[in-house]
């Protein structure tokens, strides 16, 4: 066979991915699209699209429930996804968060909700550093043990101790000050027509607290999100993100080149367990009462679940998971007890045909491509052999 025959076709050019395409737009139009994008997130609950929202529960209340997850994963995924710490026992620190609420606010006190806040997210940040500094020397299985145990002692410690009110919980937890800026009428659709509902019960007052209407709880955690967005944007991006990264693709090899590594594994414990302890302080504030049983561990396994179903290490899939997590049970509920077998099946489909999550992060992307070249150049080596 001739060499010209057997000579090695031109590689191909790689498609651009969407992350490509995406930072060559102009920057105006990427803040455009990402103000509209707020706007339409801002408003979903007013519109009442047909096909998105749930029937069987309140639209409102499950949008709250999901900004909260969304919320959640987000920290968690700053331990799991960028440190490559396995924590399952996270609900410890939401459980942290919303106790501190419920005994500052209304068991033992009447302290202003804004100190509350700064109080549940410092105790929380607290604690992640006293479990973190004995444990983190470990790594693998027993450091997921270790943290299960966390989350456990401290659903323990609530239901036995006299002063958090045992099993009985805590009731009248304060809201967030209200303040009635303007109101927004919503939707109502008949069949393919909508209509402005501009009755007095249908519109959501902007940042007024109350215990009818979840809207506005819903717009507070979005801001959250938005604000704990930019600070993990601006985390990933500095010497601490390549710190994480280094620490989780090699910890001894990030040792020998001078990386502090339990520092930084230190530091992604805390983050974690402050944005822990707001989302659980935020859920606290909506709810108004909590018990012991408010935070199971299987509360621990969900929040797993939407780090991984999103994809680890990547903001975006965090917040898709949480979604998915908090948001198809409740659209599935006219399946009644069967929705959590839909839900479960959806589940086992995802792990099988998407290992790496909904939207994994970058590195899994270049590691896929690196496979694929290296495939293709193996292929085209054995055919010019042959």
């Amino acid at each position: 066979m001739s060499t010209s025959a057997t000579a090695a076709k031109p590689a191909r050019p790689a498609k651009p991915s969407f992350a490509d395409r995406w930072t060559a737009l102009p920057k105006p139009v990427q803040v455009l699209v990402w103000v509209l994008l707020a706007l339409f997130f801002f408003v979903l609950p007013l519109l009442n699209l047909p096909i998105v929202s749930t029937p069987d529960a309140e639209f409102g209340s499950v949008l709250a429930s999901v900004a909260n997850y969304a919320l959640v994963a987000l920290g968690l995924n700053i331990v799991l996804g960028y440190a490559g710490l396995l924590d399952l026992g996270y609900v410890g620190f939401y459980a942290i968060g919303a106790y501190t609420v419920g005994v500052g606010g209304s068991l033992h006190g009447e302290i202003n909700w804004f100190v509350l806040i700064i109080m549940a997210v410092t105790i929380s940040t607290a604690s992640g550093l006293l479990l973190g500094a004995p444990t983190l020397r470990v790594r693998g299985d027993y450091l997921a043990i270790v943290t299960l145990g966390f989350g456990e002692i401290i659903r323990l410690t609530a239901l036995n101790t006299e002063w958090l009110n045992q099993a009985r919980g805590i009731t009248g937890i304060p809201r967030p000050p209200s303040t009635e800026l303007f109101g927004l009428p919503s939707l109502v659709w008949d069949g393919a027509t909508a209509k402005v509902d501009l009755g007095e019960g249908a519109r959501s007052i902007f940042l007024k607290f109350g215990l009818l209407d979840a809207v506005p709880y819903y717009w507070l955690a979005l801001i959250v999100i938005i604000l704990v967005l930019i600070a993990d944007k601006l985390l990933q991006a500095s010497r601490v993100g390549r710190a994480w990264e280094a620490t989780r693709e090699d910890e001894e090899a990030a040792e020998l080149n001078g990386v502090p590594t339990f520092r930084f594994k230190l530091l992604a414990f805390a983050m974690g367990a402050f944005v822990g302890g707001l989302s659980g302080a935020l859920y606290a504030s909506r709810i108004g009462a909590i018990n012991p049983d408010s935070f199971m561990i299987q509360l621990s396994m969900m929040f797993l679940a939407a780090v991984v179903i999103g994809g680890q290490g990547n903001r975006w899939g965090a917040i898709v998971g949480g979604v998915v997590v908090a948001y198809l049970p409740e659209r599935f509920r006219e399946f009644a007890d069967f929705r959590i077998v839909v839900f479960g099946l959806l589940l086992l489909l995802l792990a099988n045909f998407r290992p790496q999550g909904l939207l994994p992060p970058r590195r899994a992307k270049r590691a896929q491509r690196a496979d694929a070249a290296t495939q293709e150049l193996e292929g085209t080596q054995e055919g010019a052999r042959a």
